[in-house]
């Protein structure tokens, strides 16, 4: 007989009131951003021309929770508490002895974790006065979750869509478009960052580096615009932890606790999210969970970058952080898995990875599509391209259980589901998806471009 159901839900009343700031309790601080005209250490003043003052403060809070506001937990009731749910068949598809559990975020309105970020911050532009947001998305979950968030609270909502995602997920557009969003390819020629990168390369894929840079410019040139981000910065990560939070309590219930927690790492947010709460309990208390942050081989920031001062974009508008880089002109290979194509990494996760808290591995493409497929036949889920690598990543850790004998409990953060990428399964069937080999030329000529202040 099973000890757990499939599916450990908590009732309304148990969603979590606060979000957790990992930066209360990291053992090393975060050195701090940098003004990326001056270089100098950036001030609240400098950001108000982007962000409203309630994001800014939480940006650089020490306090160790931070309420969520009444009207965000109320749209969040809409969709959370999200369920936890114990992979039974895929246990036994692999003859293994781990426990394996993931935290599946696919319900929410946009299909992946974007969404809880999304609603605070569409809810704090708003009271700041701010009738319009400009943000960019890889993949298209972001795009899509601030379409959403927007139209829920009355905003208008541009995003700048990196053009490998467009023209590859032509349905992502469509649901941003559903939701009021007005979608441009980029780079595009509606600012002077995407026409500079366009008249040296009219064919460019695309960058999230890129289209943070036209974000960025399209906010900081009108008074009614804020620029929103869906992953990388201080207050993303700490409205993300409500997966975790809501984990934690999960596992109560089922009275078990993670040897490992997984996540898929692009820009940060989604690993962080499930992961930080745990790891508070590693500082503070002495818990062993390990956390294994998993990134596409052809984008291995964390396992192959520098932990250097960075610009956030391409065109050096965006403060210049201490992160994990490949380099700010960097252009990544058109991998489906588009959300995880940043340069960058959070600089909460890189400093946390720098000081040995955090595990890094990359894999490539055609194994990550792999174990997305014997996932979908295992669990009856079809999972996000981004979402499958932290499948991987549990899958080979439950392999090595069943060579060891060792029952470890595995918990991964299921980000998002894949239905707006059947263009991506439909490649890997059909056999024309191939690694891409991130070389260590291709390193050393991504990282020349990277500032020289504070690199180690």
């Amino acid at each position: 007989m099973k000890k757990v159901p499939y599916r450990v839900y908590l009732d309304e009343q148990e969603l979590p009131k606060q979000w957790y700031n990992i930066q209360a309790d990291m053992p090393v601080q975060c050195k701090p951003a940098l003004h990326p005209q001056t270089q100098q250490p950036i001030g609240p003043e400098d950001l108000a021309a982007i962000f409203p003052m309630e994001l800014i403060k939480q940006e650089v809070s020490q306090e160790r929770y931070i309420d969520i506001p009444e009207e965000v937990q109320e749209m969040y009731r809409s969709f959370r508490p999200s369920p936890l749910c114990r992979a039974y068949r895929l246990e036994e598809a692999l003859g293994t002895p781990a426990k394996i559990y993931y935290k599946y975020e696919g319900t929410t309105p946009s299909g992946s974790h974007k969404m809880n970020t999304a609603i605070p911050q569409v809810y704090y532009n708003k009271e700041a006065g701010i009738t319009r947001l400009a943000t960019e998305t890889g993949a298209g979950q972001w795009g899509s979750a601030l379409s959403i968030a927007a139209q829920m609270f009355g905003l208008e909502c541009m995003v700048y869509m990196v053009r490998i995602s467009y023209e590859q997920k032509p349905y992502r557009k469509s649901l941003m478009q559903t939701y009021g969003a007005n979608v441009v390819p980029s780079p595009s020629n509606q600012t002077n960052a995407g026409r500079a990168i366009l008249e040296k390369d009219p064919e460019s894929l695309g960058s999230l580096g890129i289209a943070i840079s036209e974000a960025v410019e399209d906010a900081a040139t009108r008074k009614d615009t804020s620029y929103a981000l869906g992953s990388v910065l201080n207050h993303v990560i700490l409205h993300q932890s409500i997966i975790g939070e809501e984990a934690i309590k999960q596992m109560e219930k089922i009275d078990e606790y993670p040897d490992m927690v997984i996540g898929c790492c692009g820009g940060g947010s989604n690993f962080a999210g499930i992961s930080f709460p745990f790891m508070k309990n590693n500082i503070k208390d002495g818990a062993k969970t390990r956390f294994i942050a998993v990134e596409p081989a052809a984008c291995p920031t964390l396992t192959k970058g520098k932990f250097a001062y960075d610009f956030g974009d391409t065109a050096k508008m965006a403060p210049i952080t201490m992160m994990y880089t490949l380099g700010h002109d960097f252009v990544p290979e058109g991998i489906h898995a588009g959300g995880l194509r940043y340069h960058g990494e959070s600089p909460l996760v890189s400093q946390l990875y720098h000081d040995g808290l955090i595990e890094g591995c990359a894999v490539p493409q055609t194994k990550v599509f792999e174990a997305a497929i014997q996932f979908a036949r295992a669990e009856a889920i079809l999972p996000a391209p981004e979402s499958a690598h932290a499948i991987q990543a549990a899958i080979e850790e439950a392999k090595k259980c069943k060579e060891t004998g060792e029952e470890k409990t595995i918990l991964f953060a299921l980000s998002g589901h894949g239905h707006f990428d059947l263009s991506a399964y439909e490649a890997y069937l059909s056999g024309k998806i191939c690694d891409v080999e991130y070389t260590e030329d291709m390193l050393n000529e991504g990282l020349r471009c990277v500032p020289s202040i504070g690199c180690k």
